[in-house]
């Protein structure tokens, strides 16, 4: 006897062995062209599907949801943050929202790791000065950068990815700081010799290295405001790749056209996929297209996390990543 297959559509395109996996093991409505779905597309594909397979560029905000069809029941998503859905509203209306935690973390502590060596060495500035021909050759003076041994890293967000930068940091002699909602287990802070700051503040201000690795909420937006921003010193660097909301964009850029902060390395941006036309024409940002996860490996694992959810669900199961209003 055949085995019902629920309908599950897919918002963007994703890997192909994902995608044929899903093809055996639901009736999937892939998106080929992988043409990102506006609102009236995204109510349109809730008036249809019984799971809708999202990703971090489709809002789910309540008046979307409010327009789903009764048939709806998963929101299976494809990433880890899950800030673009309404939850409590898919809660409300008996719709569980799932995610995929845990396999961006090491690919992610990669890339913020690159970017810090990539601002404090200004290796982009020197490849785009060499591609353009002005390499003149070697002087004492020229092109210098700092060196990491020994200089303090403050991680904002000591979960798993912050977790794991720390690792990678301390590879590179950094000292490592962290504020954090509360402090981590004794055994975690001995292991990675890390200072707790309960004041982000007063780390800030003691910091030559900056990373922002904790999630977007309402109580996170713009946590590092125009006032925290200058509390660093002028020699810091900044890196952020969590999301963009969580900095001040605009007086990020105007600090650092003023020399007022030696340098940033962002990933992501708060109007992203609109970048702030100044960051643009700095020397001093090494920015990156939204690419902190962009494995091969970790595409595909995220992937067969939501397989393994929506299965789960299936089953009448409880999905393992399920997402719970006001978790963060």
């Amino acid at each position: 006897m055949a085995v019902r297959k629920p309908k599950v559509v897919v918002t963007r395109k994703l890997p192909d062995p994902v995608e044929t996996r899903m093809r055996e093991l639901f009736d999937a409505e892939l998106n080929l062209d992988d043409t990102p779905m506006g609102p009236e597309a995204l109510a349109a594909a809730m008036q249809r599907a019984e799971v809708l397979a999202c990703t971090i560029t489709d809002r789910l905000p309540a008046e979307l949801i409010e327009r789903a069809g009764p048939q709806l029941k998963l929101i299976a998503n494809f990433g880890v943050g899950f800030d673009h859905i309404d939850v409590a509203a898919a809660n409300a209306r008996g719709i569980t929202v799932t995610n995929t935690p845990g396999v961006l973390t090491e690919d992610t502590a990669d890339l913020t790791m690159g970017l810090i060596m990539a601002a404090s060495r200004r290796m982009v500035e020197g490849a785009n000065i060499t591609r353009a021909g002005g390499f003149h050759g070697w002087t004492p003076t020229w092109m210098l950068g700092r060196r990491l041994s020994g200089k303090r890293l403050g991680i904002v967000g000591m979960g798993r990815i912050g977790q794991a930068l720390a690792k990678r940091a301390a590879a590179f002699g950094l000292s490592i700081h962290y504020h954090n909602r509360k402090p981590v287990s004794p055994r975690i802070a001995e292991e990675l010799e890390a200072t707790y700051w309960e004041s982000l503040d007063q780390m800030l201000a003691r910091m030559d290295i900056v990373s922002v690795n904790c999630p977007h909420t309402p109580g996170t937006y713009h946590l590092l405001s125009a006032r925290r921003l200058k509390l660093l010193q002028p020699h810091a660097i900044l890196v952020n790749t969590a999301r963009g909301e969580i900095i001040d964009e605009s007086a990020l850029a105007l600090m650092l056209e003023r020399g007022e902060l030696a340098a940033a390395g962002l990933d992501v941006y708060e109007h992203e996929p609109v970048i702030n036309p100044k960051l643009l024409k700095l020397d001093n940002v090494v920015l990156t297209p939204h690419m902190s996860s962009a494995t091969i490996e970790s595409r595909i694992d995220m992937g067969e996390k939501v397989i393994i959810n929506i299965r789960t669900w299936m089953d009448g199961h409880k999905p393992p990543d399920r997402v719970i209003p006001g978790m963060l």
